[in-house]
């Protein structure tokens, strides 16, 4: 692991790359630096749990392909100790590798190669929507059966807690602001991920499978062509 500083001050957020292509990891860890982040590395799977772990960055930029283990898994160890945002970069273009990806915990994607300024964007977007969650005045809400508490960022269904990834736990929480109103899923794209691309639309059925499997099949409506409803009763 290369601990490699950069940022403003105390108050930079903290970004952990992970890529076992030293070159890229050094290019993308430049440009993060350029923002104002500060950056650690780690070149292959083991180093990357162990460095969220003891850095606990407020986002993992993370190769789906690594050695010791791969990336997917890399996600699932960090998600199971600590809900962090997770960008994950993919050479693969199968749409299956990236729904895999969104299905173990990670927020979002890029397919390599990919544009430095997109990268960056996507970073600041991400941290964006944690910023706002953090900054939500109302404390819970309760729809039917469905209880979440804002604060601790916990949900339940009836007595059942459910364990949800930051971006389930957004998600959720936004279909619920609205219950049984119907939110197109390019308008979902532009609240959650802070991005609209018609590609996306995959990364919202990606997480509402999820949280179907998580909560309850019944819980999120489908709308076909148009997006998803709450339908908690």
């Amino acid at each position: 692991m290369d601990n490699s500083g950069g940022g403003t001050g105390p108050a930079a957020r903290r970004i952990l790359v992970v890529d076992d292509e030293v070159t890229i990891a050094e290019s993308v860890a430049a440009r993060l630096r350029a923002e104002g982040f500060t950056v650690d590395l780690a070149h292959d799977g083991p180093a990357a749990v162990a460095a969220a772990l003891a850095r606990e960055p407020d986002l993992v930029v993370l190769d789906v392909m690594l050695p010791g283990f791969d990336g997917l898994e890399v996600c699932r160890r960090i998600q199971a100790e600590r809900h962090v945002p997770v960008l994950m970069l993919t050479a693969r273009t199968d749409e299956t590798d990236q729904l895999i990806g969104l299905g173990v915990g990670a927020d979002d994607y890029l397919t390599k190669p990919f544009s430095m300024r997109v990268l960056a964007a996507r970073v600041h977007a991400l941290l964006r929507r944690v910023d706002r969650a953090a900054e939500r005045g109302d404390t819970s809400i309760v729809v039917g059966d469905l209880r979440i508490d804002l604060a601790e960022r916990r949900v339940w269904r009836g007595d059942t807690e459910a364990r949800l990834t930051p971006l389930e736990f957004d998600l959720l929480t936004r279909l619920a602001q609205r219950p049984r109103a119907v939110l197109a899923r390019e308008r979902l794209l532009e609240d959650i991920w802070d991005w609209s691309d018609a590609a996306g639309t995959r990364a919202v059925d990606s997480h509402v499978k999820a949280l179907r499997r998580k909560l309850g099949a019944d819980l999120i409506r489908t709308v076909h062509g148009v997006g998803y409803a709450l339908d908690a009763r």
